[in-house]
């Protein structure tokens, strides 16, 4: 059994030696040292011994056991050396691999150019919540309950008083509440309305503006929005104000530019007219002032809002309102 046990361990060994990866020297030794391996079989045997050789025998396959197991320690240290010194290395030479860089996207970035026009004009950002209540989104702004002006805005109702906001004008009566004039703001976020197609979509964005001081005229309005227009649009665009109506402004007023395709010639996109609307605007009702506590005696102001979607398109010439929303890279790539 002496004999066998140290051709055993030789043999084990002389494997170790020519061992070449991690995975076959922990093959290895489990063919050996495992539960069933050949030493551990070894040990289970001694006592089949004569009672006067079982010491020595034990002494010798423990010397085994124990040679064996330092030598896979070893053997596998050795692997590891070596394969931590082939370890790839970066070649500082080469060409780097060019990677993507995100940008805004063009709503982001419509809407940054349009706040960016009104603040050095002076005007302040303002933000609220999107889940509004009945009063905030129409009583306050002059739209009392069965108001026909209710069923052009096509609203999402979660509750009879809780409503998805369908404008950012409700902004315009919180702040409002809790400042006194003058006042001068900017609300965009987005809004909700149960409309879908070419030119519509549930959810869009906007940017509502307002503005209360002593002395304000329809004339001032004028010129905030042609500075605007002028500023987005270029210089030599032409536009218009043509009357309109608005439950919470009066005079109202819809401002038109030139079409952006055609140049006034008449052309599908401005079905022929020649012109695009782009914004709705007015000086605000006395009613909206006396809801929030305003000496319509001595304030007045003027109010407008545009649909960001509306201005991205006719600035790029997008015909298609549902590109903004579909995430093809092929499209948000070109701003």
């Amino acid at each position: 059994m002496e004999n066998s046990i140290e051709n055993i361990c030789q043999e084990a060994l002389d494997e170790l030696n020519n061992a070449s990866s991690s995975e076959i020297i922990n093959n290895i030794s489990v063919k050996y040292l495992g539960r069933k391996g050949i030493v551990t079989q070894f040990l289970k045997q001694i006592s089949n011994l004569p009672e006067d050789e079982r010491p020595e025998a034990g002494k010798k396959i423990n010397r085994a056991k124990k040679t064996l197991t330092q030598a896979v320690k070893d053997s596998l240290k050795k692997i590891e050396a070596v394969g931590s010194k082939s370890v790839e290395r970066i070649d500082v030479s080469l060409p780097g691999r060019k990677t993507h860089s995100g940008r805004l996207h063009p709503l982001t970035q419509v809407t940054k150019q349009i706040s960016e026009i009104f603040t050095k004009m002076g005007f302040n950002i303002v933000e609220g919540p999107e889940v509004e209540t009945d009063y905030y989104n129409f009583e306050a702004l002059n739209i009392p309950k069965n108001h026909p002006a209710r069923d052009m805005q096509d609203t999402f109702y979660i509750s009879d008083n809780i409503v998805l906001r369908t404008q950012t004008s409700p902004m315009q009566i919180r702040v409002m509440e809790k400042t006194d004039p003058p006042v001068r703001i900017i609300a965009p976020g987005k809004v909700y309305r149960c409309d879908s197609d070419l030119t519509h979509t549930p959810m869009f964005t906007q940017i509502e503006g307002l503005l209360v001081d002593k002395n304000i005229s329809f004339g001032d309005l004028k010129g905030i929005l042609t500075t605007f227009v002028h500023l987005m649009f270029g210089n030599r665009t032409s536009l218009r104000f043509r009357p309109s109506f608005f439950p919470f402004t009066e005079p109202s007023a819809e401002v038109d530019i030139l079409c952006v395709m055609c140049r006034g010639k008449g052309c599908r996109v401005c079905s022929h007219t020649g012109w695009l609307e782009v914004l709705g605007a007015g000086m605000v009702h006395p009613a909206v002032f006396e809801n929030v506590g305003y000496d319509t005696s001595i304030y007045n102001g003027f109010a407008f809002g545009m649909g960001i979607e509306r201005i991205a398109m006719l600035k790029y010439g997008i015909d298609d309102i549902r590109k903004f929303f579909e995430n093809d890279l092929r499209f948000l790539r070109q701003f």
